[in-house]
């Protein structure tokens, strides 16, 4: 290991030396690394979460990776090269930012990004929404829908309004549960959950981030739950809701995570 600083023609170097010399790296194609990149897209969410820069330089390099290795293989396949890539992005920033490499005016983000949505269906999209990945999940999904139609101008002109419509779509809920019909209830729980994500975005709130903090919040205190109980002689298991409970009230108060 030598301390020389390595660049991206040495990356791109190195990518094609293992994609010839390495026995792993020549089986792979862009369906077997499909998997691996979602994995390393999720990591680099964490590292970025937890705020940890020297994670997030390492995450960025291994996605690097990835784009070069597509890049590899479509070269093979002679459909494009990293060359390519880093081309068709560059035109695609610049076009689409007129007011910095044109001479539109821009008032602020909104009109930018309106811009954005009008160039893109200039461009061949034939709907607002087609830039919608289907795999992506569905609680990021629905609130890149939401930010999508926003751009065109469908969205509400305030929070209050927004709240007025997760109570009723609450209550739309609530009279499906007496329904009892099953089916029917899914849907209103969705139209709830999709509203509320709709109003996360007026109070300026990532929701999947605000979700994720109160699932690191809920392990923390439940594994202290675990550590108390097995401390005290009992398995949780064994425990009643009460105990559980009471236990659980103790720990909010103590530690604060």
């Amino acid at each position: 290991m030598t301390n020389k600083k390595h660049t991206f023609q040495d990356l791109i170097q190195i990518m094609n030396e293992l994609r010839e010399q390495c026995p792993w790296d020549k089986k792979q194609t862009i369906h077997t690394l499909r998997s691996m990149t979602i994995e390393e897209t999720y990591e680099l969410a964490d590292a970025i979460l937890e705020n940890n820069w020297n994670d997030v330089k390492e995450e960025l390099g291994d996605l690097l990776l990835h784009i070069l290795f597509y890049s590899k293989i479509g070269a093979e396949e002679n459909k494009f090269t990293i060359d390519d890539v880093i081309d068709g992005i560059s035109k695609k920033l610049i076009n689409r930012h007129p007011h910095i490499y044109g001479d539109v005016k821009v008032n602020d983000e909104t009109d930018v990004k309106r811009n954005w949505e009008k160039i893109k269906m200039a461009e061949g999209k034939k709907s607002v929404l087609s830039g919608v990945p289907n795999s992506m999940s569905s609680l990021p999904k629905a609130v890149c829908i939401q930010e999508k139609a926003k751009k065109v101008g469908f969205e509400w002109d305030n929070k209050e309004d927004v709240w007025k419509k997760v109570e009723e779509e609450m209550n739309e809920l609530q009279e499906a549960v007496q329904s009892n019909n099953q089916q029917h209830i899914e849907e209103e729980f969705g139209d709830v959950f999709f509203s509320l994500l709709n109003y996360s975005r007026f109070l300026n709130i990532d929701a999947d981030v605000a979700l994720e903090k109160v699932n690191k919040k809920f392990i923390a205190r439940f594994k202290k739950m675990e550590e108390v109980a097995l401390q005290s002689g009992k398995n949780l298991a064994d425990m009643s809701l009460q105990e559980m409970d009471d236990i659980w009230n103790v720990i909010k108060k103590d530690i604060h995570c």
